[in-house]
């Protein structure tokens, strides 16, 4: 799709808007990729060209931000209209209600032209809770929050009282949180395979066994370095989440190190959760559940993603829907109080009947918690490059609005959300719980209300303080985490300048 913008009335370059403009564009047309031509726009379009063009007109009393569509020979036009002091503001705020009138003038042209809206309406960033988090925090009721998202943002309501709900949950967290706290991710990179839908940087532990315990001893020095500025910073951790992965490829004896690794270094006196992901049934064994029971692991994560076997099949899954149940009874057997399953609408082979058995059965199995994603195509992913055939956009949406009628009847609440790119129906994930056992730390990184630390091949730290966030980046890779690890070491004095500066 083209996208041309008359540009001697934008404040700010064109290029600043192009992001704002490209969103909107996967929103109301998945399938189309933006291109910006040389030279102004014609004056006047061909039927047949599929073109947007953006315009700005300041009056004394009202600016218009106008987007005029023209697709499949038809024409429509979008109009936003802001009060025109409102671009005498400081330069940010101007170029914020600019982006934002632009996104909504694109939707009511696309919108007009499809026939139909989106069920986030004109909402595209990955954080929806964000905007009624900020609206409750500023006095709104969880009603007025909701109205909000169904009148500016055009979020159907189903979709907005989700949003409120998780966004009451993570008020809650926010208000709890202490100055002093961070939460920790560890990240363990292997797995028995690789899923036919995975992007994570993450290594066929079949294949590059020789890596993990070496991999295993550089962590081992991150995790103590950590503890060490943590504590001298007088900073405690809150929560603790290891991921992957798949943490439990590692041995027992592994687990066990690292695990008391960290409660000898790291500042956990005040951690309030402790979780690990088993995810894969086919790593899990009584032995490794022993060690996370003996190291104060609360909350683990078995996840399925389907129980059709023709699925499990179809996603490079080496095991079971029958492994999955007997991992979820011995995961009982040994003691373990919350456990959290995660189910996929939308993956290769899978029908409306299917997910509809898979959830039903994951319901029997009586887990705390239950996460319901939405299939995302992922670049670098065997679904991506293979193009394998798929659930259309409306039989996962049709998944996802039985999926939420039937946790909510069996006493489930939701209490995180996200989105991501090039998801099917441009759907969500939600994480759902019954009352009391939703997960602190996906609350944290998911809505970023305090720093994340996280440790480990491919970890992303977000260090969070007086509304600015700092990122600092591991290597993707084992090897390169491994050759790498002096300079990993090295960037923890990142934190004392964040934290003292």
């Amino acid at each position: 799709m083209k996208l041309y913008f008359e540009a001697s009335n934008f404040p700010w370059s064109p290029e600043r808007y192009h992001y704002a403009a490209e969103q909107m564009m996967l929103t109301l047309f998945p399938g189309e990729r933006p291109e910006y031509p040389d030279g102004p726009p014609p004056r006047l379009l061909s039927g047949e060209e599929n073109a947007v063009i953006f315009t700005l007109h300041r009056g004394k009393k009202l600016t218009n931000v106008s987007a005029l569509v023209f697709r499949n020979r038809e024409r429509f036009d979008g109009v936003r209209r802001f009060p025109s002091q409102e671009l005498d503001r400081p330069p940010e705020q101007v170029y914020h209600t600019v982006q934002h009138a632009l996104k909504l003038a694109f939707y009511t042209a696309g919108t007009a032209l499809l026939g139909t809206e989106p069920p986030w309406g004109a909402l595209t960033g990955v954080r929806p809770v964000k905007l009624p988090t900020r609206a409750l925090l500023a006095g709104s009721t969880p009603k007025q929050a909701q109205r909000e998202l169904e009148r500016e943002y055009h979020v159907s309501p189903e979709r907005a009282q989700l949003a409120v709900s998780c966004a009451q949950a993570s008020v809650e967290v926010q208000r709890s949180l202490k100055p002093n706290e961070v939460s920790l991710y560890i990240g363990i990179p292997f797995c028995p395979t690789r899923c036919a839908y995975c992007s994570f940087v993450s290594a066929d532990v079949g294949r590059t066994l020789r890596l993990v315990e070496p991999y295993l001893e550089g962590l081992l020095q991150e995790v103590a370095e950590t503890g060490r500025v943590l504590r001298e910073l007088g900073l405690t951790v809150r929560s603790f989440y290891m991921g992957g992965g798949t943490p439990t490829v590692l041995t027992a004896d592994q687990m066990d190190r690292l695990l008391a690794r960290c409660q000898e270094t790291l500042p956990l006196s005040d951690c309030t959760e402790y979780t690990v992901e088993a995810g894969r049934p086919d790593t899990i064994t009584r032995e490794k559940l022993e060690v996370l029971r003996a190291r104060s692991i609360g909350r683990i994560s078995i996840n399925p993603q389907t129980l059709r076997e023709e699925v499990l099949e179809a996603i490079g899954r080496k095991h079971s829907a029958g492994d999955i149940r007997a991992a979820c009874a011995l995961a009982r057997e040994v003691g373990f109080a919350c456990v959290n399953m995660d189910l996929i609408a939308g993956l290769p082979r899978d029908s409306f009947g299917g997910f509809r058995d898979s959830l039903e059965g994951v319901l029997a199995m009586d887990p705390e918690n239950i996460t319901v994603h939405t299939l995302a195509l992922k670049k670098g992913s065997r679904l991506m490059e293979s193009g394998g055939e798929l659930p259309s956009g409306g039989e996962v949406a049709r998944m996802l609005n039985w999926s939420r009628e039937l946790v909510m009847s069996h006493g489930y609440i939701p209490y995180y959300l996200y989105r991501q790119k090039y998801m099917s129906g441009s759907l969500e994930n939600v994480g759902w719980a019954r009352p009391g056992t939703g997960s602190l730390y996906n609350i944290i990184m998911m809505e970023e209300l305090h720093t994340v630390v996280s440790l480990g091949a491919g970890g992303v730290t977000k260090l969070i303080r007086g509304g600015s966030i700092l990122r600092l980046t591991n290597p993707k890779f084992p090897q390169d985490y491994l050759s790498g690890l002096d300079k990993v070491l090295e960037q923890k004095k990142e934190l004392f300048r964040f934290f003292t500066a």
